[in-house]
């Protein structure tokens, strides 16, 4: 079977690729970028010109990742979302990946990029245009969140425009709404506290938001609160309950950690929409977090579900 769509011209199919509306789906509010890496001999100084050893063009954007990551592990993932006329070959990439696409749409602005320099030591500077990203209108996103029930889930990051009017409409209809905070904004962040189920924070943003509101994790107003922790795992706050548990991840020697973050909140939502209990779902997200560090790049090499149990078996 193959799903024929059309954007800027062009023809896109996605062989195999099945969405029933009768399953339970993860509607994710994010971003799609070209993540653009140049390999540079070093970072380069203010008026220094210098010549790139490579060239790399990717597919990222938390929100993409995040939908790579949730269809890899098995989830129908709905992505909500923009690109410009430039963006014909990330949708097709999307769609190839198993990431439901039938609800990005093409606007006037470009599609959104982020420039990476790299030097030999692998330090960065990266610098992110928003582009179509920010150009979301609230009708698109109502339309697109029309067939959800309250058995599905919301998911979204700080990479688009929009995010408090959709996370108003996610929980009129009852869905469970997960928000990860990143890149941090203690304004965005306040903004959706109140209407948040899941929160999924890295150690540096949880500081930055309990600086921003005077409360630590456990006294959100948030049910699931998630710290990741790299390589020493996470820690999961059940504020109902009052308890912690720290959970640790399996050892890996990582290589690159871009996109880590993104696998692991793609396979957590993943496995919580699949109906495992969330230590579960946290022990599957971090063994998808362990691999995607011994790969170089982002969504492009997300592991699927079938590599991560073999990896971890």
């Amino acid at each position: 079977m193959s799903s024929v769509r059309r954007i800027a011209g062009h023809r896109i199919i996605a062989k195999d690729i099945i969405f029933s509306d009768g399953q339970m789906t993860i509607f994710n509010l994010g971003s799609v970028n070209a993540d653009l890496f140049y390999r540079l001999p070093h970072l380069p100084a203010a008026g220094e010109t210098l010549a790139a050893a490579g060239f790399t063009r990717g597919l990222g954007g938390k929100g993409a990742n995040m939908s790579v990551a949730a269809a890899r592990a098995g989830a129908h993932c709905l992505h909500i979302g923009a690109v410009g006329a430039d963006g014909a070959w990330a949708v097709e990439r999307l769609t190839e990946y198993g990431v439901d696409t039938r609800q990005l749409r093409e606007v006037e602005e470009p599609t959104g990029h982020a420039i990476v320099l790299l030097d030999a030591e692998g330090e960065n500077s990266i610098v992110i245009f928003p582009g179509a990203n920010h150009a979301l209108s609230e009708t698109h996103i109502a339309e697109a969140m029309g067939s959800a029930t309250s058995n599905d889930i919301f998911l979204f990051q700080n990479e688009t425009n929009a995010q408090r009017q959709a996370a108003e409409q996610a929980s009129r209809l009852g869905m469970k709404v997960a928000y990860a905070a990143a890149p941090f904004s203690a304004e965005a962040t306040l903004a959706v506290l109140p209407l948040l189920d899941v929160l999924i924070l890295n150690a540096v943003e949880a500081q930055q938001l309990e600086q921003a509101t005077g409360r630590a994790a456990e006294s959100l107003p948030v049910r699931d609160v998630v710290i990741t922790l790299g390589g020493d795992g996470c820690r999961w706050h059940n504020t109902d309950a009052g308890s912690v548990r720290d959970l640790s991840a399996p050892k890996v020697t990582p290589v690159d950690t871009t996109g880590a973050g993104d696998t692991f909140t793609g396979y957590l939502l993943a496995g919580l929409d699949r109906g495992m209990p969330m230590e579960q779902a946290i022990g599957l997200a971090q063994k998808a977090g362990a691999l995607m560090v011994t790969r170089y790049g982002t969504a492009d090499v997300i592991p699927d579900l079938k590599e991560v149990q073999e990896a971890f078996s």
